[in-house]
């Protein structure tokens, strides 16, 4: 029997699975929904190169303007910018474009790995804003505008600022307070909105309960993965300039050394989707998703045993669901899930995070809820109708404190991990998902952190930055 991607695939869809995950369309039954059904059933005809009529990606000026035009018109910025290689690519975009070469950059210490990637092409000094702590869970969460006021005045020759809002799990931070002392040193303002590409459309038809985007909010530049929510495929996000703090000139020509010169024109058709649908029935679809999520939230209040991470100025499209109190960790509830063909985002510690799309419906909804009650029943009967009051989890990281940092190795080696104690990392480490370094070049490592490693690999996850032989690169 034939394995591998095509074989996997096919298997996947025939289980009817409810998508808890990116990206945001769920499917081909939401483009099928809004009239595209014909696109989709001759979509690999559609995937041709830079042809006469075609445009041209870097020098639009025909079709694909159109859609970069209707995107600027939609989030009503200064200049959208269509992006293939997801909102990475906007991500080095923007940092290239904004901090030459050997100054600094204030950046969230809960950054994707992405800045990280960016700061060693740029040649730029990191200075690094630590978020609160969400303690219980081990989570970050929002960064104060204080702290980076503080950043600023310690640093008056950093070039600009970057942060995750939301980040992974739903949490933003207070934009508006942020821009307003960052432009006060005359600096500029990066959000990776990866997550919240769709807050704009909540904001723009007036739904209350929800964070507002950073575009209104006085960020620079706000880098959006539409694909994590809104109906884009998978690696394709729109970047928005909205102030003239920005030289269009130079960021477009960063933007050519990042992306590819064969981009996607299926990439490039479901941005024309997206925007199209948004356009036509966006008031209806968004007003259609909050209620879902407040009919979630309701219901999931009767469930004895489950409690929801819910922080205030959380983006309520992340469900972020906690059944620690029948001692089930993330990891475990998503296994008893997977056997309703429930598949979700990303599980750490006690969390499992559940991302809804504009494409979830209310049966999704439902689904979910019913396997969710199931569990708790479950789960009760077997400890007597009680839910144990301290279950057997642990936070997703550990509190390691701040690092000590020094300068950047520029000479590596490898060397086991179990004997980097001490070493200064020449390399990140970064556990996958969320894509957030727990250590980065010029921090030095401890032995708390390698056990954590260790025992983190251990368990089957991911972690970047440590060899299958479990080496580590670190400073000679």
């Amino acid at each position: 029997m034939k394995k591998g991607v095509v074989e996997y695939l096919k298997a996947h869809a025939g289980l009817d699975p409810v998508w808890m995950h990116m990206p945001g369309h769920k499917g081909s039954a939401f483009f099928r929904k809004y009239g595209y059904g014909d696109f989709l059933d001759i979509m690999v005809d559609g995937d041709i190169t830079e042809i006469t009529g075609a445009d041209d990606k870097f020098h639009a000026d025909g079709i694909i303007k159109e859609t970069i035009d209707m995107y600027t018109s939609l989030y009503e910025v200064k200049q959208s910018y269509l992006l293939v290689n997801g909102t990475s690519g906007g991500i080095v975009t923007s940092i290239l474009t904004t901090v030459p070469r050997g100054k600094k950059l204030i950046l969230s210490r809960n950054c994707h790995k992405s800045v990280f990637n960016a700061l060693q092409l740029a040649g730029a000094e990191p200075v690094y804003a630590y978020p609160e702590v969400i303690s219980e869970y081990g989570i970050a969460g929002e960064v104060k505008a204080s702290e980076i006021k503080k950043l600023l005045a310690e640093n008056p020759d950093a070039e600009a600022v970057i942060l995750p809002s939301p980040n992974y799990y739903g949490i933003c931070s207070d934009i508006k307070a942020i821009a307003d002392v960052v432009h006060e040193a005359g600096k500029v303002l990066i959000v990776d909105q990866a997550h919240g590409a769709h807050l704009k459309f909540f904001s723009k038809y007036g739904i209350e309960g929800m964070p507002k985007p950073a575009e209104e909010c006085g960020a620079d530049i706000t880098i959006n993965s539409t694909h994590k929510t809104l109906a884009t495929f998978t690696q394709s996000a729109v970047m928005n300039v909205n102030s003239d703090r920005i030289d269009l000139e130079t960021l477009e020509d960063r933007l050519q050394m990042i992306e590819t010169t064969s981009p996607s024109y299926l990439f490039m058709a479901s941005h024309d989707m997206n925007a199209h649908i948004i356009e036509e029935h966006g008031e209806e679809i968004f007003k259609g998703w909050k209620e879902n999520l407040d009919y979630f939230h309701e219901e999931a209040k009767k469930i004895k045993g489950l409690r929801m991470l819910r922080p205030a100025g959380l983006d309520e499209t992340k469900l972020n669901i906690d059944m620690s109190a029948y001692g089930l960790t993330g990891s475990m509830l998503e296994e008893e899930l997977m056997k309703y063909n429930i598949f979700v985002e990303l599980t750490t510690g006690n969390i499992l995070m559940g991302m809804t799309g504009i494409g979830n419906t209310k049966e999704d909804m439902d689904r979910l809820l019913t396997a969710l009650r199931e569990i708790s029943e479950k789960k009760a009967g077997e400890e007597n109708g009680l839910p144990i009051v301290n279950g057997r989890c642990e936070s997703s990281y550990p509190d390691f404190g701040v690092l000590e940092l020094c300068d950047i190795p520029k000479k590596k080696k490898k060397v086991a991990i179990a004997d980097a104690a001490g070493c200064i990392c020449a390399a990140s480490i970064i556990p996958y998902p969320p894509g957030i370094p727990i250590v980065c070049p010029g921090e030095r490592i401890t032995k708390e952190i390698i056990d954590y490693v260790i025992r983190y690999k251990g368990e089957g996850h991911s972690v970047y930055g440590v060899t299958d032989d479990m080496e580590v690169t670190v400073g000679v």
